[in-house]
Order: C-alpha cells, then structure tokens, then sequence
C-alpha cells in the first residue's frame, strides 16, 4: 500500500535566512523567510520551526500564510542570536492547486553566519539558503 503513495517532490521553495538592519532599534538582526521561486501560487502555507540540540530544545512556533503567490517571498520570523547556536528546523506544507505537499529545511548549528551569505534567489539580497 505505501508504494501506491504519491509523495511529490518539492520544487523552488526555499528557506532563507537574512541579515537586515531594525531600522527602529538600529541592531542587525537574523530574519527567516520562505521563497516561493516557482510559477505557481502556494495556498494554505502551514510552517512550524524549532530550534533544538543534544540538550536543548525551542518551544514550537506556528505560522500560517493563506497564500504565497508565484515569483515572490514572505517572512517567516526573527531568529535570536541564542538559537543560531541549534539546528533550526523549518517543516512546510502547503497546497499547489489539490496537491500537498511537505518538506523540512534545516539549518545546521552555527551554518548561520555572515561568512556564509550569498546572493539569493527574487529577493536581491545576501543570505544563507536552505534548498
């Protein structure tokens, strides 16, 4: 019966994290986005993230977005300089027209750093990518 499960692939999404500056509070801060690279609008996106190691482990963090259109990006969260320290684990599922579909991003511990930016795709800024 399982091999008659279709699980789709996940194609040009993406989860980035960027260093911006908090233009209120002038601190460069770590910011997660989701990036919706492809032609098809994304509906009904559900993200839970967590941080977590050998010893310690984030509460969950929930996040809904109704729809994602094609070609664009959205905020995901603020990333504490004390969770850069764990992996970060980013699941998403979402629907493509009556298709689910569901993968985890992680970012290993200490992956997310500034020598580790590059340029990343729609958003015309530098960032570490998760494909």
């Amino acid at each position: 019966m399982k091999k008659d499960i279709n699980i789709p692939q996940v194609k040009d999404v993406h989860v980035a994290v960027v260093q911006e500056q908090h233009i209120e509070y002038k601190t460069l801060d770590w910011n997660a986005y989701i990036i919706n690279n492809s032609d098809n609008d994304l509906e009904t996106v559900l993200i839970v993230s967590r941080g977590y190691n050998d010893k310690k482990l984030t509460p969950l963090m929930r996040h809904t977005i109704a729809k994602l259109p094609a070609r664009s990006y959205a905020k995901i969260e603020y990333l504490q300089e004390k969770v850069l320290e764990l992996n970060n684990e980013f699941k998403i599922t979402f629907f493509e027209g009556n298709q689910m579909f569901d993968k985890s991003y992680l970012f290993r511990k200490n992956t997310i750093n500034e020598k580790a930016l590059q340029t990343l795709p729609l958003m015309q800024l530098r960032g570490i990518l998760v494909k």
